[in-house]
């Protein structure tokens, strides 16, 4: 069975090897085991669930969070010859939809998000077709989207059932603490899941955190750390209107980025995800609605100018740097207030007990929660978050369950707080939360321990340039063993 697999993974992937982990995850699948996969970001967990796809007879199923995540793996298969894949999503029209339900058996890859998959016609036509596998890719989401603004990601043990004959069912996630892990568990009705745990230390990323006087004089230094060392990088920032702004003011200084955001046009946010990825721009000023997804090799920095809204949100948003292996560097800039404006923008648009009682009012008069939104009563967050738990427990219930995850919310923000300003090592407490441990500390490994930026940027264009001939020479040894 090995030896059959590397041949696989060769023929059908160019590899000659394995990353760590990726057999034994395959190996589980195989075996028909539930399973649970960390493989840090950027180490080939799409490839745990592509290869056992030619393995398996029936489909694959993929609950997948984001469409510019749908999108990229779509592409990716395509790119490979595979044409049995589709991502069935709000890009599709009504009868583009129902044209595909018609035939989805015929697709081996089905993308879909927890949304997709909860409505009733979907539902019913998955009962229908065989499955041989079913995938909830960056299954964190789960826990950190399903309690906050998706709900439907709880919905999915309810689709899953406790029905002993269904396909196994894969779990991927590069970060998950144990509450996460039983989350996971617990809301995809897994039976005895097999864990497959690798290290999450990125051992080639460098962690600063950097204090500034004021919110003028960050933006001046994360100015000057762009100008002075390499990209291509990724800017995080909290809001919409400071992603825009940051981009209008570096552009000026001469640097070739620009703004992603959820108030943008889909189509706008494809172009500029494309412009990354083509090298046509090498900044991206985002929220955290940019970079899941996004398969860029050679970033080599990541910048935030505020904290985090967890250390799970953190590790996902500076793993997107340096998956080449090449030295990379995460830097936060911080001001001594930016704790509160941080717990501000995560509680901000969370329901409260007004909230509760608004939505339990209308209800009591026949008030659709649509008419709630149009009326700006609620938001649709509020009635999303509102819909779920009302309709499973009470109202008084439901207002010390959103009491308590307003607590968490905040909770969390102290953590990475912590963890950052803290006087100790940053690895080595980004990995202990996750209930690891790291073997051994690179040089320069971060602000706390002592760190040479100059030294990483050298040591990271050499590093980068190398990979860059590596990758070429590999690409031309698999064209010629297709030619052969």
């Amino acid at each position: 069975m090995t030896n059959n697999l590397h041949k696989i993974l060769f023929e059908k992937f160019g590899y000659s090897s394995f990353r760590p982990g990726q057999l034994e995850i395959i190996q589980s699948i195989l075996q028909q085991e539930d399973v649970v996969a960390i493989l840090p970001t950027g180490m080939g967990k799409s490839l745990c669930y592509q290869l056992p796809g030619y393995i398996l007879p029936h489909s694959v199923v993929i609950i997948s969070p984001l469409l510019a995540l749908m999108q990229d793996q779509v592409e990716q298969l395509k790119k490979m010859g595979e044409k049995r894949v589709i991502a069935f999503n709000s890009f599709l029209t009504q009868s583009e939809k129902q044209t595909l339900l018609n035939k989805l058996e015929q697709y081996k890859f089905i993308f879909l998000s927890p949304e997709m998959v909860t409505q009733e016609k979907v539902k019913e036509k998955l009962k229908s077709i065989p499955i041989s596998l079913i995938v909830a890719d960056e299954a964190h989401c789960i826990s950190q989207w399903g309690y906050d603004f998706r709900p439907d990601y709880l919905r999915l043990g309810e689709w899953l059932g406790d029905n002993m004959d269904r396909p196994p069912v894969l779990a991927l996630t590069a970060t998950a603490t144990k509450q996460v892990m039983d989350d996971i568990h617990t809301h995809l009705n897994m039976k005895k899941p097999t864990q497959h745990i690798q290290s999450l230390d990125r051992p080639n990323i460098r962690y600063a955190a950097i204090e500034v006087d004021s919110r003028e004089g960050k933006f001046d230094k994360i100015a000057k750390q762009i100008d002075d060392f390499t990209g291509p990088g990724i800017l995080y920032t909290q809001s919409r209107k400071k992603a825009d702004n940051y981009a209008q003011k570096l552009i000026t200084k001469g640097i070739r980025i620009a703004s992603y955001h959820a108030g943008m046009e889909q189509v706008d946010r494809m172009f500029v995800q494309q412009q990354f990825l083509n090298n046509e721009i090498d900044w991206v000023c985002a929220t955290n609605a940019f970079g899941m997804g996004v398969h860029k090799n050679d970033v080599r920095q990541v910048i935030h100018d505020h904290f985090p809204s967890s250390v799970a949100n953190y590790s996902q948003e500076i793993g997107r740097a340096g998956r080449d292996g090449a030295d990379s560097l995460a830097t936060l800039f911080y001001t001594k207030d930016d704790e509160d404006l941080s717990i501000f923008v995560a509680t901000n648009d969370f329901p409260d007990e007004a909230h509760v009682n608004v939505f339990m009012e209308a209800t009591r008069n026949g008030i659709q929660p649509t008419q709630l939104v149009s009326q700006s009563l609620l938001s649709e967050t509020h009635v999303r978050i509102l819909s779920y738990w009302l309709s499973r427990k009470t109202m008084e219930e439901t207002v010390k369950i959103l009491h308590q995850l307003r607590l968490q919310k905040i909770q969390q923000i102290h953590q990475i707080k912590d963890i950052l300003l803290n006087s100790t090592c940053i690895r080595e407490k980004i990995v202990q939360f996750f209930g690891q441990a790291i073997n051994s500390k690179p040089l320069n490994c971060c602000s706390k321990c002592g760190m040479e930026l100059d030294v990483i940027v050298e040591s990271s264009k050499a590093n980068s340039s190398y990979l860059t001939l590596q990758s070429w020479e590999n690409r031309l040894s698999s064209l010629f063993h297709m030619i052969d």
